[in-house]
């Protein structure tokens, strides 16, 4: 006889994530705005479906996927691009410790916001969300080769930036 012991209900899994998967969905979309939408949409699909998503091991990451796909299927839909602004609102809520590293940090970002979408969605899930190519290809929608590509394309980008800001504060 096998006892199956029940997982947390949905709605208690999402109280304690929701904050984890606001920040996730910051970083992929560079929006606030964006990554509500992003979360909300996840989390319905998610609700309709929890016994599946509950059961399939890890619901956090199975939820961030649905979080990226998200935000992925709005490009397609609408077919519109932000484009990157000159002043950057700031995240209060994610950004809370004044030190010098949680600056540097800010910096980083800060930048990463001026990357094309599909760049900065790759970058967040390769360096972020720790997903190896073929699985990033399949979330995006795209081949393999366009992922390191992107990856590589953001990094490079990313290095010049952050080091024209390095010698423009020396």
């Amino acid at each position: 006889m096998v006892v199956r012991v029940a997982g947390p209900s949905f709605d208690e899994w999402a109280t304690a994530r929701v904050p984890s998967l606001l920040r996730f969905g910051y970083l992929v979309t560079g929006s606030v705005d964006a990554a509500e939408e992003a979360v909300q949409t996840a989390l319905a699909q998610a609700l309709a479906s929890w016994d599946r998503v509950s059961g399939a091991g890890d619901p956090e990451r199975y939820v961030r996927r649905m979080v990226a796909n998200a935000h992925v299927s709005g490009w397609r839909a609408f077919g519109r691009r932000v484009s990157p602004v000159a002043e950057v609102r700031e995240a209060t809520d994610l950004v809370r410790d004044p030190s010098d590293a949680v600056a540097r940090h800010d910096a980083v970002w800060r930048v990463c916001r001026a990357l094309p979408e599909r760049q900065r969605a790759a970058v967040v899930l390769r360096f972020y969300e720790d997903l190896d190519y073929p699985e990033i290809a399949a979330t995006l929608g795209c081949a393999e080769a366009t992922v390191r590509s992107q990856v590589h394309r953001a990094l490079a980008a990313l290095r010049v930036e952050l080091q024209r800001q390095e010698a423009d504060d020396a």
